[in-house]
């Protein structure tokens, strides 16, 4: 008897340790770590699109996602640069469409979560985005017309229009036609999600002060995570669940572009933004009450502005390679030794400076890699599932 009661006391002494007592991280680094979660989100539906959360918008929108008739050559569709294979990127260090261009492709996973849109932010709805390529000269090189002469000249994409906007690709209305497809597509990403990875294990464990179960996270990639949420400071721009404050910044990397071109970043995708006839201050937004335009009536271009670029998800960055706004880097390590190595001199120093090298030792990089590789979802490079029959369409 005296045994077990012995054996009580210390089981209840064990479950009452902190989890960073036994994980060696301060009560700040875990609040940190806590805020990432939990995963998955909730995910609202868009205001400004009223096809957002509709079936057949999302049955349309999967299947012009992977139509190339929507390319000038018929041989591009938007899954040509987003692969579910490849974690819904291309692999490749720039975009190519009908020509290459300047800019790495960014995974749609997750994309219904972020705030803007494009490395520059040139969009303010995923609608809107979706969009873009297809009329960009150098990515799919069509016009509005041809939109809706696809759309309408398929019966079970007209259909599908129809169920989902009351109208099928108008001819005499081509804009409305490209819009309708920008919405279609905009629902079927919004279901475009990540799962769960192995961080998020170690995330709710701490959160409910399971030290057992945390400790079962790798060694490596809990020393690299007290590097993140400790001394590196990295999670004040990946902040959140998305580990993302989805805002733009100048990380040092260089914005020259061949031919003695520069690339602006987020100056000139607020330019591009405030210039724009399908932004959410136009008449094609669903959202009537203007909460959602809200941030682009505010949003306007400064010095510091210039080469900023969107701060990434680091979400499933095992299967986003290569990494950066110009996907400079082959590998995390590289994007690792870029942050240890940082220039300053690359740097805009507008206001508060956040970066500083990290002038991490060479076990101490490894460790932050483990730590970046554990936010992947082992099943995230995947194809959708196959959209559900649409009543009264054909399949």
């Amino acid at each position: 008897m005296k045994h077990g009661v012995i054996a009580v006391a210390l089981l209840l002494a064990a479950v009452s340790w902190s989890a960073a007592d036994v994980l060696e991280l301060t009560d700040v680094e875990v609040r940190r770590l806590i805020q990432h979660g939990p995963w998955p989100v909730d995910q609202p539906r868009d205001p400004s699109n009223a096809a957002s959360g509709n079936a057949a918008a999302i049955a349309l929108g999967q299947t012009l996602f992977f139509d190339a008739r929507l390319s000038s050559n018929g041989a591009i569709s938007c899954a040509t640069c987003h692969v579910p294979a490849l974690g819904w990127t291309d692999g490749k260090a720039r975009a190519v469409g009908l020509a290459t261009v300047d800019r790495n492709t960014p995974t749609v996973l997750d994309v219904a979560l972020h705030r803007w849109f494009s490395w520059d932010g040139k969009a303010d709805s995923l609608w809107s985005q979706s969009m873009k390529p297809i009329v960009d000269a150098r990515e799919m090189g069509v016009t509005a017309a041809h939109v809706a002469r696809v759309v309408r000249g398929d019966k079970a994409l007209a259909c599908l229009a129809r169920a989902a906007f009351g109208t099928g690709a108008p001819a005499a209305d081509p804009d409305r036609a490209l819009v309708q497809v920008g919405k279609a597509m905009a629902a079927f990403l919004e279901t475009v999600r990540s799962g769960r990875t192995p961080f998020d294990d170690f995330r709710d464990a701490l959160a409910r002060g399971d030290a057992g179960a945390a400790a079962r996270y790798p060694a490596a990639a809990r020393r690299g995570a007290k590097i993140f949420a400790g001394s590196g400071q990295c999670f004040v721009c990946h902040f959140g669940p998305a580990f993302t404050n989805g805002e733009f910044h100048d990380v040092g990397v260089p914005y020259a572009l061949p031919g003695g071109r520069v690339d602006h970043g987020r100056s000139g995708g607020i330019k591009l933004l405030r210039a724009d006839r399908f932004n959410l201050l136009s008449l094609w937004s669903d959202d009537r009450t203007g909460a959602s335009a809200v941030k682009t009536t505010h949003v306007e271009a400064t010095p510091a502005s210039f080469g900023q670029f969107k701060t990434p998800t680091l979400r499933n960055l095992g299967h986003t390679a290569p990494y950066m706004h110009d996907g400079r880097y082959a590998s995390l390590r590289d994007v690792v030794k870029h942050y240890s190595e940082l220039d300053m001199e690359r740097i805009h120093a507008h206001g508060e400076q956040l970066l500083r090298p990290l002038k991490l030792s060479a076990s101490e990089s490894e460790d932050l890699v483990a730590f970046l590789e554990s936010l992947t979802d082992p099943a995230a490079a995947r194809m959708p599932s196959a959209r559900g029959a649409v009543k009264g369409c054909p399949s």
